[in-house]
Protein backbone atom coordinates (compact mmCIF):
# COMPACT_ATOMS: atom_id res chain seq x y z
CA UNK A 1 0.00 0.00 0.00
CA UNK A 2 2.87 2.64 0.82
CA UNK A 3 3.87 2.09 -2.63
CA UNK A 4 0.71 2.64 -4.50
CA UNK A 5 -0.19 5.92 -1.96
CA UNK A 6 2.90 7.11 -2.82
CA UNK A 7 2.50 7.04 -6.42
CA UNK A 8 -0.97 8.84 -5.73
CA UNK A 9 0.88 12.04 -3.61
CA UNK A 10 3.36 11.99 -6.64
CA UNK A 11 0.94 12.23 -9.45
CA UNK A 12 0.90 15.18 -12.13
CA UNK A 13 -1.98 17.13 -13.76
CA UNK A 14 -4.19 14.67 -14.94
CA UNK A 15 -3.24 11.67 -12.66
CA UNK A 16 -4.97 10.24 -9.20
CA UNK A 17 -4.76 12.76 -5.76
CA UNK A 18 -4.90 12.01 -2.34
CA UNK A 19 -7.27 14.48 -1.23
CA UNK A 20 -10.85 14.76 -2.28
CA UNK A 21 -11.25 16.60 -5.60
CA UNK A 22 -14.03 17.96 -7.46
CA UNK A 23 -14.35 19.83 -10.95
CA UNK A 24 -13.25 23.38 -10.92
CA UNK A 25 -16.80 25.92 -11.43
CA UNK A 26 -17.27 27.82 -14.46
CA UNK A 27 -17.35 31.09 -14.22
CA UNK A 28 -21.43 30.95 -14.54
CA UNK A 29 -21.53 28.10 -11.56
CA UNK A 30 -21.92 31.24 -9.16
CA UNK A 31 -25.50 30.60 -8.90
CA UNK A 32 -27.31 28.05 -6.49
CA UNK A 33 -27.21 25.39 -9.90
CA UNK A 34 -25.73 22.32 -8.96
CA UNK A 35 -22.80 21.55 -10.78
CA UNK A 36 -22.79 19.01 -13.97
CA UNK A 37 -20.55 16.80 -15.54
CA UNK A 38 -20.81 14.75 -18.72
CA UNK A 39 -19.82 11.51 -19.48
CA UNK A 40 -19.27 11.15 -23.28
CA UNK A 41 -17.98 8.23 -25.78
CA UNK A 42 -18.01 5.59 -23.24
CA UNK A 43 -19.48 1.69 -22.99
CA UNK A 44 -21.85 1.32 -20.40
CA UNK A 45 -22.20 -1.42 -17.89
CA UNK A 46 -25.00 -1.03 -15.60
CA UNK A 47 -24.23 -3.01 -13.29
CA UNK A 48 -26.75 -5.72 -13.99
CA UNK A 49 -27.17 -6.35 -18.08
CA UNK A 50 -24.71 -8.39 -19.29
CA UNK A 51 -23.86 -6.45 -22.78
CA UNK A 52 -22.19 -3.17 -22.70
CA UNK A 53 -24.47 0.01 -24.17
CA UNK A 54 -21.81 0.90 -26.49
CA UNK A 55 -21.06 4.50 -27.48
CA UNK A 56 -23.08 5.66 -24.83
CA UNK A 57 -23.54 9.16 -22.88
CA UNK A 58 -24.27 9.57 -18.46
CA UNK A 59 -25.03 13.08 -17.12
CA UNK A 60 -24.43 13.90 -13.62
CA UNK A 61 -26.29 16.45 -11.78
CA UNK A 62 -24.64 16.82 -7.92
CA UNK A 63 -24.36 13.66 -6.32
CA UNK A 64 -26.71 11.83 -8.49
CA UNK A 65 -26.63 10.01 -12.18
CA UNK A 66 -29.50 12.34 -14.06
CA UNK A 67 -29.26 10.55 -17.73
CA UNK A 68 -28.15 7.63 -19.30
CA UNK A 69 -28.25 7.52 -22.86
CA UNK A 70 -27.55 5.76 -25.92
CA UNK A 71 -27.31 9.42 -27.91
CA UNK A 72 -25.85 12.63 -27.19
CA UNK A 73 -26.88 14.19 -24.23
CA UNK A 74 -27.58 18.50 -24.28
CA UNK A 75 -25.99 19.39 -21.17
CA UNK A 76 -24.12 22.99 -22.49
CA UNK A 77 -22.69 23.70 -19.14
CA UNK A 78 -21.47 20.56 -17.98
CA UNK A 79 -17.36 19.35 -17.58
CA UNK A 80 -16.99 16.88 -20.59
CA UNK A 81 -14.95 13.96 -19.45
CA UNK A 82 -14.15 11.82 -22.69
CA UNK A 83 -14.21 7.99 -21.91
CA UNK A 84 -12.34 7.61 -25.57
CA UNK A 85 -14.16 4.36 -25.79
CA UNK A 86 -13.10 3.39 -21.61
CA UNK A 87 -16.07 1.24 -19.95
CA UNK A 88 -17.81 3.53 -17.12
CA UNK A 89 -19.29 1.41 -14.78
CA UNK A 90 -20.72 1.78 -11.02
CA UNK A 91 -17.74 2.47 -8.22
CA UNK A 92 -17.05 -1.40 -6.58
CA UNK A 93 -18.29 -2.12 -3.43
CA UNK A 94 -16.57 -4.67 -1.07
CA UNK A 95 -18.42 -6.64 1.14
CA UNK A 96 -16.50 -7.89 4.11
CA UNK A 97 -13.61 -5.18 5.20
CA UNK A 98 -11.60 -4.68 8.11
CA UNK A 99 -10.34 -1.32 7.93
CA UNK A 100 -8.86 -1.51 11.50
CA UNK A 101 -6.88 -4.86 10.81
CA UNK A 102 -3.28 -5.16 9.49
CA UNK A 103 -1.00 -7.79 10.31
CA UNK A 104 -3.71 -9.98 12.65
CA UNK A 105 -6.38 -8.96 15.34
CA UNK A 106 -3.47 -8.03 17.73
CA UNK A 107 -1.06 -5.56 15.83
CA UNK A 108 -2.58 -2.51 17.14
CA UNK A 109 -2.53 -3.42 20.82
CA UNK A 110 0.78 -5.19 21.23
CA UNK A 111 2.45 -2.94 18.93
CA UNK A 112 1.08 0.45 18.19
CA UNK A 113 -2.14 2.17 19.45
CA UNK A 114 -5.53 3.25 18.35
CA UNK A 115 -3.88 6.95 17.22
CA UNK A 116 -2.37 5.03 15.02
CA UNK A 117 -4.61 2.53 13.96
CA UNK A 118 -6.85 5.50 12.85
CA UNK A 119 -4.01 6.88 11.43
CA UNK A 120 -3.31 3.57 9.13
CA UNK A 121 -7.28 3.66 8.73
CA UNK A 122 -7.09 6.88 6.36
CA UNK A 123 -4.70 5.44 4.39
CA UNK A 124 -6.74 1.88 3.62
CA UNK A 125 -9.78 4.24 3.16
CA UNK A 126 -7.99 6.27 0.20
CA UNK A 127 -5.92 3.16 -1.10
CA UNK A 128 -9.70 1.63 -1.69
CA UNK A 129 -11.14 4.58 -3.66
CA UNK A 130 -7.75 4.28 -6.00
CA UNK A 131 -8.51 0.89 -6.53
CA UNK A 132 -12.22 1.94 -7.58
CA UNK A 133 -14.19 0.87 -4.57
CA UNK A 134 -16.49 3.82 -3.65
CA UNK A 135 -18.38 1.80 -1.04
CA UNK A 136 -17.43 -0.31 1.81
CA UNK A 137 -19.22 -3.11 4.45
CA UNK A 138 -16.64 -3.19 7.18
CA UNK A 139 -17.18 -6.38 8.76
CA UNK A 140 -15.97 -5.82 12.59
CA UNK A 141 -14.19 -3.21 14.74
CA UNK A 142 -14.38 0.14 15.77
CA UNK A 143 -14.22 2.52 12.65
CA UNK A 144 -18.32 4.05 13.82
CA UNK A 145 -16.16 7.02 14.56
CA UNK A 146 -14.27 7.13 11.05
CA UNK A 147 -17.42 6.32 9.19
CA UNK A 148 -19.04 9.30 10.60
CA UNK A 149 -16.29 11.46 9.64
CA UNK A 150 -16.51 10.23 5.99
CA UNK A 151 -20.16 10.98 5.80
CA UNK A 152 -19.34 14.55 7.27
CA UNK A 153 -16.64 15.12 4.86
CA UNK A 154 -14.15 15.28 7.58
CA UNK A 155 -11.76 12.35 5.67
CA UNK A 156 -11.89 10.99 2.15
CA UNK A 157 -13.30 7.49 2.07
CA UNK A 158 -15.35 5.45 0.28
CA UNK A 159 -19.11 4.83 1.81
CA UNK A 160 -19.18 3.15 5.21
CA UNK A 161 -21.65 0.71 6.27
CA UNK A 162 -19.93 -0.08 9.77
CA UNK A 163 -20.89 -3.32 11.79
CA UNK A 164 -19.04 -1.58 14.71
CA UNK A 165 -17.46 -3.72 17.15
CA UNK A 166 -17.85 -7.51 16.99
CA UNK A 167 -20.15 -9.21 19.29
CA UNK A 168 -18.35 -12.53 20.63
CA UNK A 169 -18.93 -15.06 23.08
CA UNK A 170 -16.15 -15.96 25.84
CA UNK A 171 -13.85 -17.30 24.09
CA UNK A 172 -15.20 -16.61 20.39
CA UNK A 173 -13.65 -15.27 17.41
CA UNK A 174 -13.24 -12.18 18.90
CA UNK A 175 -11.77 -12.85 22.16
CA UNK A 176 -8.72 -11.18 22.10
CA UNK A 177 -8.01 -11.72 25.64
CA UNK A 178 -4.94 -13.21 27.22
CA UNK A 179 -4.69 -16.83 28.44
CA UNK A 180 -4.55 -15.61 32.05
CA UNK A 181 -7.47 -13.30 31.90
CA UNK A 182 -10.25 -13.88 34.60
CA UNK A 183 -13.82 -13.27 34.21
CA UNK A 184 -14.20 -9.52 34.53
CA UNK A 185 -10.92 -8.34 32.68
CA UNK A 186 -11.95 -5.83 29.48
CA UNK A 187 -9.01 -6.64 26.83
CA UNK A 188 -7.31 -3.26 25.42
CA UNK A 189 -9.21 -3.85 22.26
CA UNK A 190 -12.76 -4.74 24.09
CA UNK A 191 -11.88 -1.48 25.97
CA UNK A 192 -11.36 0.40 22.32
CA UNK A 193 -14.73 -1.26 20.84
CA UNK A 194 -12.76 -3.80 18.80
CA UNK A 195 -14.96 -6.80 19.59
CA UNK A 196 -17.74 -6.99 22.76
CA UNK A 197 -17.50 -10.11 24.97
CA UNK A 198 -20.72 -10.50 25.52
CA UNK A 199 -22.34 -13.90 27.22
CA UNK A 200 -26.05 -14.81 27.92
CA UNK A 201 -28.89 -12.44 26.66
CA UNK A 202 -29.26 -9.72 28.29
CA UNK A 203 -25.39 -8.81 27.42
CA UNK A 204 -25.53 -9.51 24.18
CA UNK A 205 -28.88 -6.84 23.65
CA UNK A 206 -26.78 -4.18 25.33
CA UNK A 207 -23.82 -4.87 22.70
CA UNK A 208 -25.65 -4.82 19.50
CA UNK A 209 -27.57 -1.69 21.11
CA UNK A 210 -24.37 -0.06 21.91
CA UNK A 211 -23.63 -0.77 18.24
CA UNK A 212 -27.11 0.53 16.45
CA UNK A 213 -26.48 3.45 19.32
CA UNK A 214 -23.12 4.56 17.92
CA UNK A 215 -24.02 4.64 14.04
CA UNK A 216 -23.33 0.98 13.08
CA UNK A 217 -25.95 -0.16 9.98
CA UNK A 218 -25.84 -3.92 10.92
CA UNK A 219 -24.40 -6.31 13.41
CA UNK A 220 -21.81 -8.65 13.13
CA UNK A 221 -21.70 -12.01 14.84
CA UNK A 222 -19.38 -14.25 15.34
CA UNK A 223 -21.41 -17.51 15.39
CA UNK A 224 -18.37 -19.88 15.01
CA UNK A 225 -15.10 -20.98 15.26
CA UNK A 226 -12.29 -18.90 13.25
CA UNK A 227 -8.98 -19.19 11.25
CA UNK A 228 -6.97 -15.85 12.86
CA UNK A 229 -8.19 -16.50 16.77
CA UNK A 230 -6.39 -18.38 19.53
CA UNK A 231 -9.41 -19.76 21.79
CA UNK A 232 -12.21 -20.87 18.95
CA UNK A 233 -11.10 -24.01 17.81
CA UNK A 234 -12.56 -24.17 14.17
CA UNK A 235 -15.30 -26.98 14.88
CA UNK A 236 -17.22 -25.12 17.69
CA UNK A 237 -20.62 -23.62 17.50
CA UNK A 238 -20.97 -20.40 18.95
CA UNK A 239 -23.42 -18.18 21.05
CA UNK A 240 -26.80 -20.41 22.16
CA UNK A 241 -29.87 -19.93 19.69
CA UNK A 242 -31.58 -17.63 22.25
CA UNK A 243 -28.33 -15.16 22.19
CA UNK A 244 -28.80 -15.20 18.39
CA UNK A 245 -32.54 -14.62 18.56
CA UNK A 246 -31.84 -11.86 20.72
CA UNK A 247 -29.58 -10.13 18.51
CA UNK A 248 -31.48 -10.66 15.51
CA UNK A 249 -34.51 -8.92 17.46
CA UNK A 250 -32.39 -5.93 18.19
CA UNK A 251 -31.47 -5.32 15.02
CA UNK A 252 -35.21 -6.03 12.93
CA UNK A 253 -36.37 -3.30 16.02
CA UNK A 254 -33.56 -0.79 14.19
CA UNK A 255 -34.70 -2.10 10.98
CA UNK A 256 -31.51 -3.64 9.64
CA UNK A 257 -30.04 -7.25 9.48
CA UNK A 258 -27.22 -9.50 11.30
CA UNK A 259 -24.66 -11.03 9.39
CA UNK A 260 -22.79 -13.68 10.99
CA UNK A 261 -18.99 -15.11 11.04
CA UNK A 262 -19.10 -19.28 10.50
CA UNK A 263 -18.04 -21.90 8.56
CA UNK A 264 -19.88 -25.43 9.12
CA UNK A 265 -23.39 -27.40 8.75
CA UNK A 266 -24.23 -26.67 12.82
CA UNK A 267 -23.25 -22.74 13.08
CA UNK A 268 -24.75 -21.57 9.93
CA UNK A 269 -27.93 -23.64 10.06
CA UNK A 270 -28.41 -22.41 14.40
CA UNK A 271 -27.93 -18.79 12.70
CA UNK A 272 -30.70 -19.36 10.21
CA UNK A 273 -32.85 -20.51 12.58
CA UNK A 274 -32.29 -17.57 14.80
CA UNK A 275 -33.40 -15.24 11.55
CA UNK A 276 -29.81 -14.07 10.06
CA UNK A 277 -29.76 -12.85 6.68
CA UNK A 278 -26.17 -13.02 5.67
CA UNK A 279 -23.27 -15.67 6.01
CA UNK A 280 -20.08 -14.74 5.60
CA UNK A 281 -17.12 -17.51 5.27
CA UNK A 282 -19.21 -20.70 4.56
CA UNK A 283 -16.57 -22.81 3.75
CA UNK A 284 -17.39 -26.26 5.31
CA UNK A 285 -21.19 -26.27 5.07
CA UNK A 286 -22.81 -29.24 2.86
CA UNK A 287 -24.75 -29.11 -0.23
CA UNK A 288 -27.94 -29.38 2.24
CA UNK A 289 -27.07 -25.94 3.80
CA UNK A 290 -26.73 -24.66 0.69
CA UNK A 291 -30.66 -25.27 -0.64
CA UNK A 292 -31.59 -24.15 2.69
CA UNK A 293 -29.99 -20.97 2.48
CA UNK A 294 -31.22 -20.43 -1.13
CA UNK A 295 -34.91 -21.23 -0.07
CA UNK A 296 -35.27 -19.40 2.77
CA UNK A 297 -33.43 -15.81 0.85
CA UNK A 298 -29.94 -15.91 3.13
CA UNK A 299 -27.23 -14.20 1.40
CA UNK A 300 -23.50 -15.86 0.99
CA UNK A 301 -20.17 -13.20 1.29
CA UNK A 302 -17.39 -15.11 -0.26
CA UNK A 303 -14.07 -14.56 0.47
CA UNK A 304 -12.17 -16.25 -2.87
CA UNK A 305 -8.55 -14.96 -2.06
CA UNK A 306 -8.10 -16.14 1.19
CA UNK A 307 -9.75 -19.41 1.15
CA UNK A 308 -8.38 -20.44 -1.78
CA UNK A 309 -5.25 -18.32 -2.52
CA UNK A 310 -3.59 -17.59 1.18
CA UNK A 311 -5.56 -20.44 2.84
CA UNK A 312 -3.67 -22.75 0.15
CA UNK A 313 -0.56 -21.64 1.29
CA UNK A 314 -0.77 -20.81 5.21
CA UNK A 315 3.13 -21.23 5.31
CA UNK A 316 3.31 -17.94 3.67
CA UNK A 317 0.66 -15.86 6.31
CA UNK A 318 3.69 -15.02 8.83
CA UNK A 319 1.49 -13.66 11.68
CA UNK A 320 -0.49 -16.92 12.11
CA UNK A 321 1.27 -19.64 14.46
CA UNK A 322 0.55 -23.18 13.62
CA UNK A 323 -2.38 -24.17 14.98
CA UNK A 324 -3.52 -21.41 12.86
CA UNK A 325 -2.34 -22.33 9.80
CA UNK A 326 -3.73 -26.06 10.35
CA UNK A 327 -7.15 -24.53 10.78
CA UNK A 328 -6.66 -22.29 7.42
CA UNK A 329 -5.39 -25.47 5.54
CA UNK A 330 -9.34 -27.27 6.96
CA UNK A 331 -10.61 -24.06 5.57
CA UNK A 332 -9.33 -24.72 2.09
CA UNK A 333 -10.01 -28.18 1.91
CA UNK A 334 -14.17 -26.45 1.67
CA UNK A 335 -14.36 -23.89 -0.04
CA UNK A 336 -14.06 -24.48 -3.79
CA UNK A 337 -16.88 -27.14 -3.27
CA UNK A 338 -19.06 -25.04 -1.39
CA UNK A 339 -19.01 -22.26 -3.77
CA UNK A 340 -19.39 -24.28 -7.13
CA UNK A 341 -22.73 -25.25 -4.70
CA UNK A 342 -23.70 -21.79 -4.00
CA UNK A 343 -23.19 -21.31 -8.20
CA UNK A 344 -25.32 -24.33 -9.01
CA UNK A 345 -27.86 -23.08 -6.68
CA UNK A 346 -27.70 -19.39 -7.44
CA UNK A 347 -27.54 -18.06 -4.04
CA UNK A 348 -27.48 -13.95 -3.64
CA UNK A 349 -24.04 -13.90 -3.26
CA UNK A 350 -21.87 -11.04 -2.69
CA UNK A 351 -17.81 -10.64 -2.34
CA UNK A 352 -15.89 -9.45 0.40
CA UNK A 353 -12.08 -9.55 0.45
CA UNK A 354 -11.42 -10.46 3.73
CA UNK A 355 -7.73 -8.53 2.63
CA UNK A 356 -5.89 -6.41 4.72
CA UNK A 357 -2.30 -5.44 5.60
CA UNK A 358 0.09 -6.59 2.21
CA UNK A 359 -3.37 -7.45 0.31
CA UNK A 360 -5.45 -4.25 1.36
CA UNK A 361 -3.89 -3.02 -2.35
CA UNK A 362 -5.73 -5.84 -4.02
CA UNK A 363 -9.43 -6.19 -3.62
CA UNK A 364 -10.45 -6.91 -6.87
CA UNK A 365 -8.43 -9.75 -7.11
CA UNK A 366 -11.20 -11.68 -4.79
CA UNK A 367 -13.70 -11.23 -7.23
CA UNK A 368 -11.46 -12.11 -10.60
CA UNK A 369 -10.57 -15.32 -8.55
CA UNK A 370 -13.98 -16.19 -7.92
CA UNK A 371 -14.62 -15.85 -11.37
CA UNK A 372 -11.49 -17.75 -12.32
CA UNK A 373 -11.83 -20.56 -9.89
CA UNK A 374 -15.58 -20.90 -9.85
CA UNK A 375 -17.89 -19.22 -11.33
CA UNK A 376 -16.50 -18.88 -14.92
CA UNK A 377 -19.26 -16.07 -15.30
CA UNK A 378 -18.32 -12.71 -15.52
CA UNK A 379 -21.28 -11.32 -15.30
CA UNK A 380 -21.96 -13.09 -11.90
CA UNK A 381 -18.92 -12.29 -10.41
CA UNK A 382 -19.09 -8.36 -11.57
CA UNK A 383 -22.68 -8.00 -9.61
CA UNK A 384 -21.48 -9.83 -6.93
CA UNK A 385 -19.90 -6.20 -6.21
CA UNK A 386 -22.02 -4.16 -7.88
CA UNK A 387 -26.17 -4.66 -8.04
CA UNK A 388 -25.91 -7.43 -5.87
CA UNK A 389 -24.14 -5.71 -3.16
CA UNK A 390 -26.30 -3.38 -3.34
CA UNK A 391 -29.55 -5.26 -2.72
CA UNK A 392 -27.90 -6.84 0.47
CA UNK A 393 -26.98 -3.16 1.41
CA UNK A 394 -30.80 -2.19 1.44
CA UNK A 395 -31.41 -4.60 4.07
CA UNK A 396 -30.35 -1.78 6.29
CA UNK A 397 -33.33 0.02 6.11
CA UNK A 398 -33.52 2.76 8.53
CA UNK A 399 -29.93 2.72 9.53
CA UNK A 400 -28.73 2.98 5.93
CA UNK A 401 -26.98 6.22 5.56
CA UNK A 402 -27.38 6.73 1.61
CA UNK A 403 -31.00 7.04 1.21
CA UNK A 404 -30.94 9.63 -1.58
CA UNK A 405 -30.23 7.72 -4.08
CA UNK A 406 -29.41 4.07 -5.32
CA UNK A 407 -26.04 1.92 -5.35
CA UNK A 408 -24.20 -0.62 -7.67
CA UNK A 409 -25.77 0.11 -10.50
CA UNK A 410 -25.48 3.39 -13.51
CA UNK A 411 -28.77 4.59 -13.54
CA UNK A 412 -31.18 7.81 -13.33
CA UNK A 413 -31.61 8.52 -9.73
CA UNK A 414 -28.89 6.66 -8.67
CA UNK A 415 -25.57 8.15 -6.91
CA UNK A 416 -22.63 9.13 -8.70
CA UNK A 417 -20.27 6.98 -7.74
CA UNK A 418 -18.55 5.99 -11.13
CA UNK A 419 -15.20 4.06 -12.56
CA UNK A 420 -13.99 4.04 -15.94
CA UNK A 421 -11.62 1.01 -16.81
CA UNK A 422 -9.87 0.43 -19.50
CA UNK A 423 -11.02 -3.26 -21.49
CA UNK A 424 -14.20 -4.63 -21.33
CA UNK A 425 -15.05 -6.39 -17.44
CA UNK A 426 -17.46 -8.52 -19.31
CA UNK A 427 -14.98 -10.13 -21.31
CA UNK A 428 -12.08 -9.88 -19.15
CA UNK A 429 -12.24 -9.03 -15.32
CA UNK A 430 -8.92 -8.43 -15.15
CA UNK A 431 -10.16 -4.94 -16.48
CA UNK A 432 -11.35 -4.15 -12.96
CA UNK A 433 -7.43 -4.29 -11.82
CA UNK A 434 -6.11 -0.92 -9.82
CA UNK A 435 -3.59 -0.23 -12.85
CA UNK A 436 -6.68 -0.50 -15.21
CA UNK A 437 -9.35 2.03 -13.42
CA UNK A 438 -8.31 5.20 -14.93
CA UNK A 439 -11.45 7.32 -13.24
CA UNK A 440 -12.67 7.11 -9.99
CA UNK A 441 -15.88 9.37 -8.62
CA UNK A 442 -17.48 9.19 -5.58
CA UNK A 443 -20.84 11.12 -4.64
CA UNK A 444 -19.77 13.27 -7.83
CA UNK A 445 -16.30 14.11 -6.87
CA UNK A 446 -13.52 13.11 -8.34
CA UNK A 447 -11.13 11.05 -6.71
CA UNK A 448 -8.68 9.66 -9.18
CA UNK A 449 -8.03 10.76 -12.68
CA UNK A 450 -5.85 8.73 -15.01
CA UNK A 451 -6.85 10.27 -18.34
CA UNK A 452 -4.73 12.29 -20.68
CA UNK A 453 -3.61 15.35 -19.42
CA UNK A 454 -5.26 17.10 -22.87
CA UNK A 455 -8.58 15.43 -22.12
CA UNK A 456 -8.43 16.19 -18.10
CA UNK A 457 -11.18 18.93 -16.96
CA UNK A 458 -9.76 21.49 -14.36
CA UNK A 459 -9.33 20.38 -10.44
CA UNK A 460 -9.38 22.03 -7.62
CA UNK A 461 -9.80 20.89 -3.77
CA UNK A 462 -13.37 20.14 -3.14
CA UNK A 463 -13.13 22.10 0.30
CA UNK A 464 -11.20 25.41 0.44
CA UNK A 465 -8.30 25.66 0.28
CA UNK A 466 -5.67 26.79 3.39
CA UNK A 467 -5.35 30.15 1.22
CA UNK A 468 -8.83 30.44 1.70
CA UNK A 469 -8.51 30.92 5.45
CA UNK A 470 -4.95 32.15 5.77
CA UNK A 471 -4.03 34.04 2.31
CA UNK A 472 -4.88 37.53 3.59
CA UNK A 473 -2.78 37.64 6.80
Amino acid sequence: MPKAFNQILMSTAGTALALVLGFGAPAQAQDDAPRQVLFTNVNIFNGVDGELMENGSVLVEGNLIKTVSTEAIDAPDAFTVDGEGRTLMPGLIDMHSHMCIRNGMLEFRDNYDQMANGAYVALVLQDYLDQGFTTARDAGCNILGIAKAVNNDIIPGPRLYPSGAFLSQTGGHADTGSFNDVPGDVDDLEAHMFGFIADGVPEVIRAARHNLRAGATQIKVMAGGGVASEFDPLHTTQYSLEELKAIVGVAEDYGTYVLVHAYHDRSVNRAIDAGVRVIDHNFLVSEETIIRMKEEGVALSVQAVMSLEAFGDPESITFFNADQKAKAAQVNTGAQQMMEWAVKHDLLMVTGGDMFGPDVVRQADNIIWFNDKVANDPLLSLKTATSNAAEVLTWTGGMNPYKDGTLGTIVEGGYADIILVDGNPLEDISAIKRDNVDFVMKDGDVYKNWLPSENAPAFKPAKPSQDAYFGNL
